[in-house]
């Protein structure tokens, strides 16, 4: 990355509202965080986007699109960062998360989950062949045409974010050196550690150790006091703009 970011000694206001955020919860700064810092306007109208979207579909929903899209375009920081935040929501399990990334199939996903992850990865790598077809199978799977705007909004949001930082250069964490997404073969492997620990994990295991899981991406005792990923409530959809909401 070639760009300089906000020095986070010298950060001040909103930048360093979005420093202190990732320091809180994750203990660093992650560098697309300092990358899109640069432009922290167009960084607040992104959040704005994604509040406008969450409430019709709900965080899972959500979450499930991101996911797959950024599988689809092979994003290892929006795979980190929303990965982490699926877990910690609890949107989704250890296996169904690998599952998503690999897209091997998994009958503890609904159909109409699976037609979201199907319309996100579509729209992700073969966006000028769909037609109406593609979001008739979100409407034959129960969703109205509000929500199928909106999921459709987030796998694009997803594209807009992870390109953006692919096209920068943008470096990812240490933790995520040994990541194979070209393949997809291995899936996740290191994107969810946050502990060099589980490195070498091979996450398409149906057997994890879950404690140790948990651990390694950041999920200590408080998740259940947690109220809230993404910046919104899970009890209620209209939560503040915040750090979550920015990967």
């Amino acid at each position: 990355m070639i760009i300089t970011t906000p020095d986070p000694a010298a950060a001040a206001g909103y930048v360093a509202d979005l420093y202190r955020e990732d320091l809180e919860t994750d203990g660093f700064v992650f560098s697309h965080t300092r990358a899109m810092a640069v432009n922290p306007e167009a960084l607040h109208a992104f959040e704005t986007l994604i509040h406008a979207i969450v409430p019709s579909i709900g965080i899972r929903t959500y979450e499930l699109a991101t996911l797959a899209a950024a599988a689809a375009i092979g994003s290892p920081h929006c795979l980190l960062a929303h990965g982490r935040k699926a877990l910690r929501a609890e949107a989704v399990d250890e296996t169904q998360l690998a599952n998503i990334v690999t897209g091997a199939d998994d009958e503890t996903l609904s159909a109409a989950d699976h037609a979201v992850l199907d319309f996100a990865r579509r729209l992700s790598t073969d966006p000028g062949d769909m037609t109406d077809a593609d979001a008739q199978a979100l409407r034959d799977a129960g969703f109205d045409d509000r929500q199928i705007v909106d999921i459709t909004l987030a796998a694009a949001a997803r594209n807009y974010f992870s390109r953006a930082l692919q096209a920068l250069a943008v470096p990812v964490e240490d933790g995520l050196a040994g990541l194979d997404l070209e393949g997809r073969a291995h899936g996740l492997r290191a994107v969810l550690v946050g502990d060099e620990q589980l490195a070498g994990l091979d996450i398409r295991q149906t057997q994890l150790d879950k404690g140790a899981f948990r651990h390694a991406v950041g999920l200590g005792e408080d998740i259940h006091r947690r109220g809230y990923v993404g910046g919104i409530s899970l009890q209620c959809a209209h939560g503040r703009n915040s750090k979550q909401d920015r990967q």
